[in-house]
């Protein structure tokens, strides 16, 4: 073994040993079903306790890398082209999104628009930028790298009025002659917005960890729109290989995912689930998100991280399209993601719903 735990870095232990570990079951140093080395073992030669040993156990069982058995261990369980077939569980139904109204402290809210009144001034009366104010697009930049290991550039980010206008910006760059596949059951309104954009849409059916691999299989579809965790309704959460099932999808056909991580910072894990857009190494993932779930739903701003090899075809045929969001929207929300107050507050819900 080779695994070791660096005590000035900012990572705490336990992340330390879950990033080494995940790279050495992803990288096949532990094939599926090998046995991972022990605890105690491998607490020995991290020189920590056993306590951080098995919190990234726990982490990468969470996330699909592995699995515990009574009494035997831990055992790698991630497959590089996710083989589960047609006996897939079927998904267990929830009956409505997380709540958000109300969470957000109104009083941070109220004081970060008084705050931007005052030192912006007449700047919220200028049109903002075609693909959003630089400050907003820098400030999610940084905090997706923060939080979710999304390397993105500023300029690759667009920033539009909600989930819907930017899925009708994803059609018109991608092309309306594709078939788009999205998850059945979904949240009916995506179905409706690629519908009314005048595209194909197949509907693909979910097992526990996502879209089943016999129906990725048979798909004709070129675009597959995901919700990778929580997806609403099933509650189904893909898994490590089941991801990189979703990747070698788009690869494998010359396709692209629409990544839609609506509820993933809500999730009462510790550590983040990685993304889709994180771990592509070929670049054919879009991702979105908004602020409607984590502030409140009267937010009606989303944003949109393309692929870099996207942004010339994107500014040639989309560029001239004015930005849908108030300046003003856009300054608040780029102060409350530099001041830090979004982070605190998604960090609350976070440890509230953990101790539910």
């Amino acid at each position: 073994m080779r695994y070791y735990v660096d005590k000035n870095a900012d990572n705490p232990a336990y992340l330390q040993l879950y990033t080494q570990l995940r790279a050495d079951i992803v990288s096949g140093a532990y094939p599926y079903g090998a046995r991972l080395p022990s605890k105690r073992n491998l607490a020995a030669e991290a020189g920590v306790s056993v306590i951080p040993v098995e919190r990234a156990y726990a982490l990468l069982t969470d996330e699909g890398y592995a699995a515990a058995r009574e009494r035997s261990g831990c055992f790698a369980s991630y497959r590089a082209g996710e083989q589960t077939g047609a006996a897939e569980s079927p998904p267990l139904k929830r009956t409505q999104p997380h709540p958000a109204a109300g969470e957000f402290p109104f009083s941070v809210l109220a004081k970060t628009m008084r705050r931007v009144l005052s030192d912006r001034a007449e700047d919220i009366l200028v049109k903002s930028p075609n693909h959003g104010c630089a400050e907003l697009r820098a400030a999610i930049a940084a905090y997706l790298a923060r939080s979710s290991g999304v390397a993105a550039k500023p300029e690759q980010i667009i920033v539009g009025s909600g989930a819907e206008y930017l899925y009708g910006l994803i059609v018109q760059l991608l092309g309306a002659d594709r078939v788009y596949a999205i998850e059945d059951p979904s949240y009916d309104k995506i179905r409706r917005v690629y519908r009314a954009c005048g595209v194909q849409v197949e509907a693909l059916k979910m097992g526990r960890n996502g879209v089943r691999t016999a129906e990725l299989e048979r798909s004709t579809a070129t675009v597959l729109h995901v919700t990778p965790f929580n997806s609403y309704p099933s509650g189904a959460t893909a898994d490590a290989s089941k991801r990189q099932a979703y990747l070698c999808w788009a690869e494998s056909r010359g396709g692209w995912l629409i990544e839609d991580n609506y509820d993933a910072e809500l999730t009462v894990s510790k550590k983040h689930e990685d993304t889709l857009f994180s771990l592509s190494q070929t670049g054919r993932v879009l991702y979105l998100n908004t602020f409607s779930q984590t502030i409140a739903p009267s937010i009606r701003v989303g944003y949109l991280v393309l692929p870099e090899k996207l942004l010339p075809e994107f500014d040639r045929r989309l560029g001239f399209y004015s930005c849908t969001v108030p300046v003003f929207e856009q300054y608040v929300l780029a102060e409350l993601l530099q001041s830090g107050n979004f982070e605190r507050h998604l960090n609350r819900v976070r440890r509230r719903r953990r101790a539910e």
